[in-house]
């Protein structure tokens, strides 16, 4: 799915996937605008991935392709089952992605959740950062799905690795790697906006039925 909307509905550039490792495990941690931007990612990326999706999307003919293709269905209530099921994709040798800003917004990584961090920590997988551009653009609402035909960037980043911080709790750890690759993931995009010349969306907040729907704290993706 991700390669034809890349090549056949959009118009994909990809840049950087000299920076994805050939072999082992890889963590893809991307920014968050639109609907889009996993499997924009996944046709995108050198290596075959299983990105973590809100499991509201595993319904219908979408949720067969999403099952079929391996993506990891994700419990917004809190279960960290997805993780696991990362973990383990992980350990095997696969690569796995993720939008560690949970839900779409101006897609400048100015926050990200522990999940990334954990998995980062617990299998030592290098995190490739990995800035989606043009998804969504200044004007557009939060569900609008572009028309066909526009220009998409995709750009890998350096891959980082992580450790446990050493005679520091594990928390003290996790929070410090998370506040890392946010910083990781923000400076790739802030450097593949001037790269691309694509600019991320204007800041804007949703509108208070959403506000309501999904309080702060809550991810939404």
């Amino acid at each position: 799915m991700g390669k034809v909307l890349d090549h056949l509905v959009y118009r994909t550039r990809i840049h950087g996937r000299e920076n994805v490792p050939a072999g082992g495990p890889v963590i893809f941690a991307a920014n968050h605008l639109s609907y889009l931007d996993g499997p924009v990612m996944v046709g995108a990326a050198p290596r075959p991935m299983h990105v973590l999706v809100k499991q509201e999307m595993f319904t219908g003919i979408l949720g067969k392709v999403l099952q079929y293709s391996g993506q990891i269905p994700v419990d917004r209530s809190g279960d960290r089952a997805a993780l696991s099921d990362a973990r383990a994709l992980l350990a095997e040798g696969r690569c796995v992605g993720i939008l560690p800003e949970g839900s779409r917004g101006a897609g400048d990584a100015a926050e990200v959740s522990s999940g990334v961090a954990w998995l980062a920590l617990i299998s030592g997988a290098p995190v490739v950062p990995v800035a989606v551009l043009g998804t969504r653009i200044s004007g557009e609402h939060w569900d609008a799905i572009p028309q066909p035909g526009r220009v998409f960037h995709v750009a890998f980043g350096t891959p980082q690795t992580y450790r446990r911080l050493p005679s520091a709790s594990g928390r003290v750890s996790m929070d410090t790697a998370a506040e890392a690759i946010r910083r990781q993931l923000s400076g790739h995009v802030r450097r593949s906006v001037a790269l691309t010349g694509q600019r991320l969306p204007a800041a804007h907040t949703r509108d208070d039925n959403r506000l309501a729907a999904y309080p702060e704290g809550t991810d939404d993706e």
